[in-house]
Parts: structure tokens; sequence; C-alpha cells
């Protein structure tokens, strides 16, 4: 691998991760907190959604996110060639 794919590949990589890692925090830290008291007029399976983000929502969120990182992960190698075989 040249040093020009080596940074084109590591820049992929953190903008991917400071893409979900927003999604994340949004998630956790804006619906879990900051506008639970909004989300709380709203009901989710008989509990107050911001309730429920700061219980569980966020924890799927997070799995989620998972998932979709080495989904993309897998796609970003293969583009740099440097997927397992």
């Amino acid at each position: 691998m040249t040093p020009e794919n080596r940074t084109a590949y590591w820049k992929a990589n953190l903008r991917l991760l400071a893409i979900l890692l927003v999604i994340w925090f949004i998630v956790s830290y804006g619906f879990g907190i900051l506008l639970a008291p909004t989300l709380n007029s709203i009901s989710l399976g008989g509990y107050p959604l911001g309730f429920w983000f700061a219980q569980q929502g966020s924890i799927y969120v997070f799995l989620v996110l998972i998932f979709v990182y080495a989904h993309r992960m897998n796609k970003l190698d293969k583009e740099f060639e440097v997927d397992e075989q």
C-alpha cells in the first residue's frame, strides 16, 4: 500500500468513526438527556420515550452502529484492497 493510499484509508476510517460517534452522541445524550422532557410526552411500550432512549434506545442504536461500522469497514477494505481473502 502506498503512503497516499494509507493516508486516504485512515482518513476514510476516521470520517466514518466521527459520523457514527456523532449519531451515538445525539441519540444517547441528546434524546436521552437534553430532549427527554419533550420526548416524555410520547409513550413507547407504556414508557415515556425520553426514558426509553436513556435506558434502552441508546444501547440498541449502539449495537446497530457496530454492525454498520463492520459493514462499512468491509467495503472500505475492499475499496483499498486490504480485505481478508
